[in-house]
């Protein structure tokens, strides 16, 4: 992509982040500390926003961090590559190979999806589609980093993560053995940008 292009993605971002799905929030924090005020009075009121924003101030740098890191991780993993690999591993090889990408795979749907589009355009089996998907939602690495270690602790997510270890796995087998349907919708717009 050229350089002239990029400033004319800035404004597509902003229209994105700044949404409907955004005013939505706005309007449910806003009628929520309304009704917050109004049941429990100003003191909890207060001390509650200063709570917020205590929180919010020592996650921000984190969550700014991790994203970086996710997006440069995410240019330079070579997704044909990674690909080809899954998609060479077949039984339950595969299913290993796809729950391991899964946690590696870095940042959000944004990337996860298109390269769950990538997997299921490539003829990789149900079975390691939702394998990848379900150990990107429930083992993600990033999303352990960023989230739950901050709010619940090193004890707390090592347990879940190890109880959801082999959820994705699980969840393969069963998609394997569904007797119909399980297509995944093609994305020709999704990951053309790097191969």
């Amino acid at each position: 992509m050229s350089d002239h292009n990029q400033p004319a993605r800035w404004p597509a971002i902003f229209r994105a982040s700044f949404g409907l799905s955004f005013w939505i929030f706005v309007l449910v924090a806003v009628l929520m500390a309304g009704i917050c005020y109004a049941v429990l009075g100003e003191e909890v009121f207060t001390a509650t926003l200063q709570e917020d924003g205590e929180m919010i101030s020592s996650l921000l740098p984190r969550v700014a961090a991790a994203q970086i890191v996710a997006g440069l991780i995410w240019v330079l993993i070579s997704r044909k590559r990674m690909t080809d690999f899954v998609n060479k591993s077949r039984g339950k090889r595969g299913l290993l190979i796809a729950t391991a990408a899964g946690i590696i795979t870095p940042g959000g749907p944004m990337s996860a999806y298109p390269f769950l589009a990538i997997l299921a355009g490539t003829g990789a089996d149900r079975g390691i589609l939702v394998t990848y998907i379900t150990s990107w939602a429930l083992l993600g690495v990033q999303r352990i980093i960023v989230w739950d270690i901050p709010l619940m602790g090193i004890d707390f997510s090592l347990l879940r993560f190890a109880v959801c270890l082999p959820l994705p796995i699980v969840a393969g087998m069963i998609a394997r053995r569904i007797p119909f349907g399980g297509e995944v919708k093609s994305f020709d717009n999704f990951g053309n940008d790097r191969q």
